[in-house]
């Protein structure tokens, strides 16, 4: 794949090196391709990296193959919601893992992006961005080559919904304590000398014993929204790690990754993608009331 970018009026003779880092290309990635052929070129011609550019002057190279696929390819239906030459969002079921592990050793969504590369003739590893539990439902970030996999992470805003049991005030609120681990080796917790972490949520509903939360990370630390919401005496409903567990109304932690900001990149402008979340839910959100944003 041919990746390419333009030199600005304000980005004139700064070195080649440092432009292609300033537009998100990591420095191994460099490394990589300045000794391979053709190497970087600048207006076609190879060039090497302590060379200025000049505005106006386009700078390309080609990134180097994919691996070969690093779980087993399995034909396992995948939404993508959306899709470029550098990355794919997946909506990804609840109950499924990103990755394989001991206990889920096949059935991820790695071993479907694996079948849906195999099925096109292509290979390669899957690179989440984002990684979501295997009980949260939602936007999962995949990169697709190695440019992608370094300029991402970092720049990507999520939102989710989530609900919480009790009937929470309409209003905004910060969550602002540390995490650091709990009992066993799942568990996370509030502890003095944990991780910053801050969560922002914003209550959308409330009634039947629930309350929906729009929520925002700031920081992005293991179960942060469960643990937090845990903190302030309102667990995820069906939170069976930091709550009271699945019940008739749900069998899994209430929370979907809905909406995603992804950053402009070559050959796409970037913004807002949205996925709705499953109908369980959507059940609950029928026992609330709105209430004003």
């Amino acid at each position: 794949m041919w990746l390419e970018f333009e030199v600005s009026a304000e980005q004139d003779q700064i070195r080649l090196g440092n432009f292609l880092r300033r537009c998100g290309v990591s420095a191994a990635l460099i490394r990589s391709v300045k000794y391979t052929q053709p190497g970087i070129l600048a207006d076609g011609v190879r060039t090497n990296t302590n060379q200025p550019v000049r505005a106006g002057q386009r700078i390309g190279f080609f990134l180097p193959p994919e691996e070969a696929f690093s779980v087993r390819p399995q034909a396992i239906p995948l939404r993508v919601v959306y899709e470029t030459s550098h990355l794919a969002l997946i909506d990804k079921p609840a109950g499924m893992a990103v990755h394989p592990t001991l206990n889920y050793p096949c059935d991820t969504l790695a071993n479907g992006w694996a079948g849906r590369l195999a099925a096109e003739g292509r290979q390669g590893p899957c690179r989440p961005v984002n990684r979501i539990d295997k009980g949260t439902s939602g936007l999962v970030l995949c990169a697709k080559n190695a440019y992608a996999a370094a300029f991402l992470p970092g720049q990507v805003e999520k939102v989710y919904l989530a609900v919480a049991e009790g009937e929470m005030p309409p209003g905004e609120g910060t969550v602002d304590a540390p995490i650091g681990r709990g009992e066993g080796i799942l568990q996370r917790c509030v502890v003095p000398d944990g991780q910053p972490s801050r969560t922002h949520y914003q209550v959308l509903a409330a009634g039947g014993g629930y309350s929906l939360l729009r929520v925002r990370l700031e920081t992005g630390r293991t179960h942060q929204i469960r643990v937090h919401m845990a903190h302030i005496g309102h667990p995820l409903a069906g939170d069976w790690l930091y709550g009271h567990g699945p019940g008739p109304d749900i069998q899994r932690q209430a929370l979907h990754c809905f909406a995603m900001c992804l950053p402009a990149m070559p050959g796409s402008a970037g913004g807002w993608v949205y996925t709705p979340p499953p109908e369980d839910m959507q059940q609950l959100y029928r026992k609330m009331h709105p209430l004003a944003w």
